[in-house]
């Protein structure tokens, strides 16, 4: 009984392991800061790498919050659009057709 425990309790310990060793070296799984650092940190890379690495985030998120605004902005329109409809009671396509013509 007393070394079943044990075993049970050998077993816990390698599964608990296996998870935190899981979490924290694949950047799949990173979902915080801490993990992040340890798994950029297995990677034992140069001080060059790591700024090359720095340069190429810093490029991705400047991309991403660029493509948001953009997303923001296109919802801008479209709800402008949809109020102009709105407000002459005509369809959201009808807006579009005359915005059309107007540019030409």
């Amino acid at each position: 009984m007393k070394n079943d425990l044990e075993l049970a309790r050998v077993i816990n310990a390698f599964d608990e392991l296996e998870f935190e060793q899981r979490t924290t070296t694949n950047l799949e799984n990173a979902r915080n800061k801490p993990q992040m650092r340890t798994y950029i940190q297995s990677l034992d890379f140069s001080l060059r790498r790591l700024k090359i690495l720095q340069e190429t985030i810093n490029e991705l998120v400047e991309d991403k919050q660029s493509d948001l605004l953009r997303q923001e902005k296109v919802q801008t329109y479209k709800t402008k659009i949809i109020n102009l409809s709105r407000q002459y009671n005509i369809s959201y396509q009808d807006v579009l057709n005359i915005m059309a013509k107007s540019k030409k």
